[in-house]
C-alpha cells in the first residue's frame, strides 16, 4: 500500500518517501494569493517564511510567484520570471530541504531549475505548455502533474481524470521523464471543479491512491472547506484542513500541501502511527 520514493540532488538536499506522510510548505510569493497574498513576496519574508516552516516540519517548500485564486490575473512567462528572480536565490540559499516550483510555464521552470529548484509543480499537468515535459526530463526533476480543466463537464470525474493523468504521463515518459519522478495531484479546490465535485473526488482519492505513482493533495484552505465549515475565511479554516488531508492519507495518499504546517506535522504524526501501527 505505501510507495517508495528517495531523492536526492547535487546541492546535498535530499527526499525521502518512506514510512509517512510527506509535508509540503506552501510559500506564496504573490500580491494577491486567497490565503496569504502579500504576506511573503519580499526577499526577507520569504525566507523568514521557510526557515519558519522547516522549523515546523515542512518536508519540502512549494514556491509560487503567480496566484491561482479564481479571477486572478495570468502572468506570462516572463512576468512570472521578473518576480521569482526576487525570490529564488533568497529561498534556495535560506532552505535545508528541497523547492518545488509551482509553474505552468516551460520558461519559468527552465530558469527555476537553472538556479538549483529541485521539483516541478505544475498547476495545469503538462497540458499547458508543450515545453515542459522536455524541460523536466532535462533537468531530471521529479514532477507533480496536477489536474485541472478548463470547465467542470465531466462524464464520470475519476474516470476523466485518468485519462488526463494517462495522456500526460506518457508525454512525460516519451520526452524522458523516469516514472519514478511521477507525481500525481487530484486538483482539489481549482476553477475545473465545483464544490461537490471536489467532496467526490476526495471521497474516492482510493480510486486514484491504487496506481503506482505517488499522490501529492492539496486542499488547504480551500473554498469548500469553508462551505462546509459556514462560510469561514481562509485564515480559519486549518482543522478542516486537517480533516481533508487525514481523509486522504487514508485513503492512501502520500504527501499533502498545507499552510499551517505545524499543525499538519503534529496530526499527521498521530494519523500515520494509527494507520502504518507505528
Amino acid at each position: 500500500m505505501f510507495k517508495r520514493r528517495n531523492y536526492t540532488w547535487n546541492d546535498g538536499k535530499s527526499l525521502s518517501l518512506c514510512d509517512r506522510t510527506l509535508i509540503m510548505g506552501i510559500l506564496n510569493g504573490t500580491p494577491d494569493s486567497f490565503s496569504d497574498g502579500g504576506l511573503f513576496n519580499t526577499p526577507e519574508t520569504a525566507a523568514a517564511h521557510v526557515k519558519h516552516m522547516i522549523e515546523d516540519g515542512a518536508d519540502l517548500i512549494d514556491l509560487g510567484v503567480e496566484s491561482t485564486r479564481p479571477g486572478s490575473t495570468p502572468l506570462t512567462a516572463d512576468e512570472e520570471i521578473e518576480r521569482l528572480s526576487l525570490l529564488i536565490d533568497p529561498v534556495l540559499h535560506a532552505s535545508t530541504v528541497p523547492v518545488s516550483i509551482d509553474t505552468y510555464h516551460a520558461k519559468t521552470a527552465e530558469y527555476a531549475f537553472s538556479k538549483g529548484a529541485h521539483i516541478l509543480n505544475d498547476v495545469w499537468g503538462l497540458h499547458y505548455d508543450p515545453d515542459m515535459a522536455a524541460v523536466a526530463a532535462k533537468f531530471k526533476v521529479p514532477v507533480i502533474i496536477m489536474h485541472n480543466s478548463n470547465d467542470t463537464n465531466y462524464g464520470d470525474i475519476i474516470e476523466d481524470m485518468k485519462a488526463f493523468f494517462f495522456w500526460a504521463i506518457d508525454k512525460a515518459l516519451k520526452e524522458g521523464v523516469t516514472p519514478q519522478q511521477i507525481w500525481l495531484d487530484p486538483g482539489i479546490g481549482f476553477f475545473g471543479k465545483t464544490e461537490e465535485q471536489n467532496i467526490e473526488v476526495m471521497q474516492r482519492l482510493g480510486e486514484l491512491t491504487a496506481y503506482e505513482y505517488p499522490i501529492l493533495l492539496a486542499p488547504s484552505r480551500k473554498g469548500f472547506i469553508g462551505s462546509m465549515l459556514g462560510g469561514l475565511p481562509p485564515e480559519e479554516r486549518d482543522e478542516g484542513t486537517v480533516a481533508a488531508c487525514i481523509t486522504g492519507v487514508f485513503q492512501g495518499v502520500d504527501m499533502v500541501r498545507v499552510h499551517n504546517v505545524k499543525m499538519h506535522k503534529r496530526a499527521l504524526a498521530v494519523a500515520d502511527g494509527l494507520l502504518r501501527g507505528e
